[in-house]
């Protein structure tokens, strides 16, 4: 699983820089993204413009990792969504639970503002 994490201030930037993001490979994007959890990460933005396609698996992935920030008092937002990836998430209802933004500039700039729900999605 080929991720890059990169430090914006206080938030912690997640690139998934592969194309699917599916059931094989949720292991280690699990354990990476908890790992900054557990090193005191509140604020994680996982941009996503690299992946074209996501399964179940993933959006349930998604929702842990959410759950597990949120439980230590944090906040996880998504950007850069490609179409068909939008659209399996707005399927699932989860474009009402996680904070989406198109650009990422806009999620950065959300995490200061403390605004809650869809974003500019």
């Amino acid at each position: 699983m080929e991720i890059a994490v990169e430090q914006r201030g206080d938030i912690s930037v997640v690139r998934v820089k592969e194309a699917k993001l599916t059931y094989p490979n949720l292991a280690a994007f699990l354990a990476e993204v908890r790992l900054l959890v557990e090193e005191g990460a509140t604020k994680i933005l996982i941009e996503l413009a690299a992946v074209t396609y996501v399964d179940s698996a993933s959006i349930g992935c998604l929702m842990d990792i959410r759950r597990l920030v949120e439980d230590r008092g944090g906040v996880l937002k998504l950007s850069g969504l490609q179409p068909r990836v939008e659209t399996m998430i707005s399927m699932t209802g989860v474009n009402r639970i996680i904070d989406i933004h198109r650009e990422e500039e806009a999620a950065i700039a959300s995490f200061g503002a403390g605004r809650q729900g869809n974003g500019d999605a």
